[in-house]
């Protein structure tokens, strides 16, 4: 069972924890659980309600209404939110996916995963899939790994899914013979590779060659390979918090190798970092930044 603080509960859906609190105390929406030390947490089925809430709050629904809802009648109206936005709205219907995604995650059902996915593609494409809903999927899988919150059983569970759908697509793409070179790597000790791919995915689908060298590379076979492929972008992620720790250090030295080679960087962002002044820089921030760097 999960255990989530309200500022937990406030990263995921995205309602503020002072709104929580009035909804708690003004509607009753929620109702807190307690520690044997009295901490205030939340749990699973806890945290799932309220990303629904978020949704339906979202689209015109007053909390006023929602919280005199029945289970059954909560559960109808985010079903037919659902099938509405499937014609009428496409951003709203990638959301609820995002959060049913995470339900299949802390389920660990392999079906509902796969339906969600087949689904958004046959909606939407596999770009769109991949920056809207996969990307803000992961970033949320970022926030529960980051404060305990996730079975690492759970989270290998769908990265496995989500990689496999990837390198999938990547390989039904044609190779380029032309284009600007990408060097894609993830620095030795970092093992989160679904950024990577998905990276690789756009790149490649937009005409560019890609050098893709995988997770936990040592930093000196790094710089060989920098100096052997003088790409003109190395693109990279730092998550794990280890890497992210060093990640000042590490970034200079990749920035000293070939003064034509510019990084981009997805990492947490730091005041170490902000003072690195270095215009071939620049961080990641979503999945749709990268389609506009390359563009």
């Amino acid at each position: 069972m999960g255990n989530y603080s309200i500022k937990d509960i406030e990263k995921l859906s995205g309602i503020k924890a002072h709104t929580i609190r009035i909804w708690e105390q003004r509607y009753q929406l929620i109702t807190p659980l307690r520690t044997e030390t009295n901490i205030r947490f939340y749990d699973d089925h806890q945290l799932r309600y309220m990303l629904n809430v978020s949704l339906l709050s979202k689209n015109g629904f007053k909390i006023s209404k929602i919280s005199q809802w029945s289970e059954s009648e909560f559960h109808s109206k985010v079903q037919h939110l659902y099938e509405q936005t499937l014609i009428h709205d496409s951003s709203i219907q990638l959301d609820l996916s995002a959060n049913d995604l995470m339900g299949a995650m802390i389920e660990m059902d392999a079906q509902k995963f796969h339906r969600i996915y087949e689904n958004s593609v046959m909606l939407h494409g596999f770009k769109k899939t991949i920056t809207q809903l996969i990307y803000p999927y992961l970033e949320k899988v970022g926030i529960l790994w980051s404060i305990g919150q996730i079975n690492p059983a759970q989270e290998h569970f769908t990265s496995c899914l989500v990689r496999q759908k990837i390198i999938a697509a990547i390989d039904r793409l044609e190779e380029p013979s032309s284009g600007d070179k990408y060097l894609l790597v993830l620095p030795e000790g970092e093992h989160h590779e679904i950024g990577l791919l998905l990276a690789q995915y756009i790149i490649k689908e937009s005409g560019n060659r890609v050098y893709y060298l995988g997770q936990d590379l040592p930093v000196a076979n790094l710089e060989q390979a920098i100096k052997t492929i003088r790409p003109h972008m190395m693109v990279t992620f730092m998550v794990d918090p280890t890497i992210v720790g060093s990640a000042e250090s590490l970034i200079k030295t990749i920035l000293a190798v070939d003064p034509d080679t510019k990084l981009l960087v997805a990492t947490r962002r730091t005041p170490e970092l902000d003072q690195i002044q270095d215009e071939r820089l620049q961080f990641l921030h979503s999945m749709e930044d990268l389609s506009h760097i390359i563009s």
